[in-house]
């Protein structure tokens, strides 16, 4: 684990092009919808998510959108829902952070040479951006990404996350097809690794299992460690 470096916050600073405002207008359907959030549930975060992880680290993951009652109310992605329990479970297995993950942000758990983000950083309306929502925010993950000089392997958790880092990354999403456990090299030294989301319902109805989500993982852990 040597060269691992770990850190619980967002290192990129306010006003850097990777970082939306927290009132961010850029899509009025989510501006809107994060309005009507403020006077539902006062206490939740109701604004873009961060990033969370180091901008040093060789692993990036891309998920879709924040949960309304997940990272949308506690400001941390996966952070507060069942696919935060099964990704920080992973991640932990294999390397990628530790402590004891308990649904907060300021549960102590700490990533290593790791950054979590999503494809829209603003909770939608039944978590599901549209495509031009998905699009306008892509700014902000190709800043992410050229912010990453250490990246060497990214995991896209579904479809929309897959195709909007393709795009991010300056390649065609049709010439890389998704599929859970496919691998991409999209870059000399990086290699996009695709799985399926890590929703309660991908698992509730067996498209994914605990052990294909491991096997992901494992590779990337594999992958990281053969090629520094």
């Amino acid at each position: 684990m040597a060269g691992r470096q770990a850190i619980t916050g967002n290192p990129i600073p306010a006003g850097h092009p990777a970082v939306p405002g927290h009132d961010c207008g850029l899509c009025p359907r989510l501006a809107e919808f994060r309005r009507q959030n403020r006077l539902t549930f006062p206490t939740y975060h109701n604004g873009p998510v961060p990033a969370f992880g180091t901008l040093s680290g060789r692993l990036l993951i891309v998920g879709l959108a924040p949960g309304l009652h997940g990272a949308n109310q506690t400001g941390r992605p996966f952070t507060g829902d069942y696919a935060g329990d099964l990704l920080y479970d992973t991640l932990i297995r294999f390397g990628f952070a530790h402590g004891t993950y308990d649904k907060r942000p300021d549960d102590g758990v700490e990533l290593l040479d790791t950054r979590l983000t999503n494809a829209a950083r603003c909770v939608p309306p039944e978590n599901k951006p549209t495509p031009a929502e998905v699009a306008t925010c892509r700014d902000f993950l190709s800043q992410e990404i050229a912010s990453m000089p250490n990246l060497r392997a990214i995991v896209a958790l579904g479809t929309v996350s897959h195709a909007s880092t393709l795009t991010a990354l300056g390649r065609r999403p049709a010439h890389f097809a998704f599929g859970h456990g496919a691998r991409h090299d999209v870059r000399d030294t990086v290699r996009l690794f695709d799985s399926y989301h890590c929703s309660r319902y991908n698992t509730n109805t067996g498209r994914l299992t605990t052990d294909m989500f491991r096997s992901v993982f494992a590779a990337v852990r594999e992958h990281i460690d053969r090629n520094g």
